[in-house]
């Protein structure tokens, strides 16, 4: 069986964050690093190139796949932010309902800017995933 392809790094998360190009999205890169930070008690680690993770859990499926991966975090894309929720929002509908704009997929969800969204509600939604997670799998600091 191959590994993720998404693993932890020893690269900077302060470098990563402050080479961001587009202003607005480094600005709400630094705030959601701080927000996140704030939820969650834990450092950030970079995972893969571009994905700014806090905590990380191990998994183990039924089929005998096993891994490590980030508990919580977020991307800075080029297009939005993907902010990445484990395992996914299946429980949390009545949250999502007062987030504000944004799109979901299975583990992670999309925001155009911060402005979007309600930053007190996401905090909510990071805890609530968070606490979900714990539930399935035992999450340890980064």
């Amino acid at each position: 069986m191959s590994g993720n392809k998404t693993v932890q790094t020893d690269a900077s998360v302060e470098a990563f964050l402050s080479a961001i190009e587009h202003p607005r999205r480094r600005e709400d890169s630094l705030r959601l690093h701080r927000l996140f930070a704030d939820v969650t008690g834990w450092s950030a680690a970079m995972w893969g190139p571009s994905i700014v993770g806090y905590g990380q859990y191990h998994y183990v499926y039924d089929s005998g796949r096993e891994g490590d991966f980030l508990a919580t975090g977020f991307s800075p894309r080029k297009a939005n932010l993907s902010v990445y929720i484990m395992p996914g929002y299946a429980e949390f509908g009545g949250i999502l309902d007062r987030l504000g704009k944004h799109k979901r997929g299975k583990s992670c969800l999309t925001i155009n800017t911060l402005a979007d969204v309600d930053l007190a509600v996401l905090a909510e939604l990071i805890a609530a995933g968070l606490d979900d997670l714990g539930r399935h799998w035992q999450v340890l600091p980064s």
